[in-house]
This record gives structure tokens, sequence and C-alpha cells, in this order.
């Protein structure tokens, strides 16, 4: 059994030692424990000096392409280095490298696919009280759209197994923390979460530049992973909200028709038959859309098939 600790990184010459001294050499359950850097174009010498630092691996992106690319990158380069469990941590040492066998153990059990690392939100001196709720109420909004119970979705300290991550997908450009969440979840993936330490803060997060930027790129996040998976549920939904305010014009302005009343009362009918339009819009957008995630879910059977092919061999 092999086990991959993969570090996405960017310019984190000044972090990068910590993070790799506190890293284990081995761990419980594996015959060999190897490290991964995810070089994602930094100029500050990081892969130079992950190197030094006795790393065994090293891959780099010619440029910066963000955080979810160098996860992906990672986990495409662990697969092909044949890890039998992959941990993702950050380069800060935010988490506490002590704290991995707590992850790796419901994977090699057999008792989940995905484990998250759980922080102790409302104790870490150095978040906000604001960011403290917020980190709460993106969590509770995974948790719901994922049907996990899961308790620190936005933690990136995590571990995967091997065939978790030939599934796994991608396509947002900005963290693939939530987004793994929920496709996970809702493609009947074992997601558990477990609480673990951090350390000290060693550098302002990199990720969340601004608490309104934050919020607002996460809710899209999970707007469009939750859409992607669960489409017909969306805009069912939203179909139901047009039609109903759409059906009750439509009666108000019958009851007026009939009742002789009918000419002042125009906008009404104008307004239902708009509201009933859109809803009959949703309804075929939430039918194509159902359609499309059924082929969604066979192209992901085939990438599996796909992968195992190539990794495996």
């Amino acid at each position: 059994m092999k086990l991959i600790i993969q570090i996405p990184c960017l310019n984190e010459s000044g972090t990068l030692k910590v993070t790799i001294d506190s890293l284990p050499r081995e761990v419980e359950g594996f015959d060999s424990v190897e490290w991964l850097i995810i070089d994602d174009g930094s100029t500050d010498g990081t892969a130079a000096l992950a190197k030094q630092l006795g790393v065994h691996h090293v891959v780099s992106h010619p440029v910066n392409r963000g955080l979810a690319a160098a996860f992906m990158t990672g986990l495409g380069m662990s697969l092909k280095l044949g890890a039998d469990v992959i941990v993702n941590t950050d380069a800060d040492n935010q988490y506490e490298a002590g704290d991995i066998p707590k992850l790796t153990s419901p994977i090699l059990s057999g008792q989940a696919d995905m484990v998250i690392g759980g922080r102790p939100i409302n104790d870490t001196e150095h978040f906000s009280w604001i960011k403290k709720k917020l980190q709460n109420l993106g969590s509770w909004a995974v948790r719901v759209a994922s049907k996990t119970d899961v308790a620190d979705a936005p933690s990136g300290f995590r571990a995967i197994s091997r065939e978790t991550a030939m599934r796994l997908n991608v396509f947002n450009p900005y963290t693939y923390t939530l987004e793994t969440i929920i496709q996970a979840g809702l493609s009947n993936m074992r997601v558990l979460s477990v609480p673990i330490r951090t350390n000290e803060d060693l550098r302002p997060s990199r990720l969340v530049k601004s608490i309104s930027s934050y919020v607002r790129r996460s809710l899209v996040t999970i707007l469009r992973v939750f859409i992607t998976y669960r489409p017909l549920f969306f805009f069912f939904w939203l179909a139901f909200i047009l039609a109903v305010p759409g059906l009750v014009l439509g009666l108000r302005f019958v009851y007026f028709y009939l009742s002789g009343n009918g000419d002042g009362h125009i906008q009404s009918l104008i307004l239902a038959s708009l509201m009933l339009m859109l809803a009959a819009l949703g309804g075929m957008c939430g039918l194509i859309a159902d359609l499309i995630s059924t082929n969604r879910k066979i192209l992901e059977k085939i990438l599996l098939r796909i992968n195992q092919g190539t990794y495996d061999r």
C-alpha cells in the first residue's frame, strides 16, 4: 500500500520548509509514504526548494493555473505513481500533519471513499467572527447540497481513495474543496468528516482575498455543481415558483372577466401569461438538463474505465 501526500504550491518558499519538516515518513497501514509538490507557476523558487528538502516528486505548471487545476494535476500524478490513498494538505502548515492517520484510517478500513478533516472553526483564534460564521454557513449549504455530513467543507486537508481520485472532475478554476464534496455526495461516494487540529497562522489566506468575493464565488460554485448533478430538481422548483403566482394571477383575471370587469385587469392576464410561459420554459430546460446529466453520468463511467486502464496499467 502506497500513500502519497500532495501539496499544491504557489510561491510557498517562506513556509514550505516548516510544512515538509512536519510531514510523516511512515503512516500505519502503508508500506511506503511519498511526498508530491505541485508547483503552480511559482516565481520564488518553490520547486527548487522542494527538491532541496528531499521531496520525492515535484511537478510544475509553466504558468499559474489556479488551485483547482493544481489539485487535479496532483491527483493525476499520484495515480501515475501508484498511490492507493492520496492525502491533500496545504503548504502553509495550517493543518496538523500528525492527524494524517485520522484521515487515512477510514479509507483503509473500507468505511469511506473520501475523508475531510474538520477544523475547530469556532476555536481558531486567527479567524475573525464573520469568517467563522461564513465558514459554518458555507459548510451547512454544502451539507444540504451534497447530502453529506461534512463539518468543514472548505477544508483542504483530506484523504481520497484511488478509485475516488479517478472519478473526481473539477470544472471550477477557483477551488476544488466545495465542488468535490458535492460531486462525491451526489455520486453516492462515501464522504466522512473527522476532527483535526490546526497550527498557528503563518501567512494570510491567498484564497480569501475578501469576504464578499469568497462568499460570492462559493455560492456560485455550490449553485453550479448542484445544477450539474440535480438539474431536474432545480428547474422543477424554479418552474413551480413561477407557475404558482402565474396561475393565481390568471384565476384573478378570470374572476374579474366573468364578473364583467375584465377590461381593467389586462395587466394581470399579461403577467400571468408571461410567468406561465417562463414556468413552461423552466420545465423544458429541466428535462433537457436531466438528459444531459444522464449522458454526463455515462461519460463519468467511461472516464473511470479509461483511467483504470491507464493508471492501473
